[in-house]
């Protein structure tokens, strides 16, 4: 049940992006409508990293030496490394990119 949830996390980089730009999108909405008390940005690049350190990468390892998923235990983790050196190196663009859009978004709501 647990890596159901953070899947995404474990998987190609393109997959892992769709579904962190989708909950950053949801965070920013909730955030612009007055339903959430922080701004996604703020910490969005950081959080990932700790996410990946602290939970995803631990929870890859606990799966391989389980061997819960069989030979694909490995790819899961390695998949997770690699997400995080990637996130390491182009997540401040891709939040910067995020926030470009996203901003937008409230700008044309504000002209409404």
């Amino acid at each position: 049940i647990q890596a159901s949830d953070v899947a995404h996390t474990m998987q190609h980089w393109h997959i892992y992006q769709k579904w962190n730009e989708r909950l950053f999108a949801e965070m920013m909405s909730a955030y612009q409508a007055g339903r959430l008390g922080f701004d996604p940005v703020a910490g969005w690049y950081q959080g990932e990293l700790g996410f990946f350190d602290n939970y995803i990468i631990p929870l890859a390892n606990k799966l391989k030496d389980c061997g819960v998923f069989g030979v694909s235990s490995d790819e899961y983790l390695n998949y997770a490394l690699e997400n995080r050196r990637e996130w390491a190196n182009k997540g401040e663009e891709v939040v910067a990119k995020y926030k470009a859009k996203y901003l937008v978004v409230e700008e044309e709501e504000e002209a409404k």
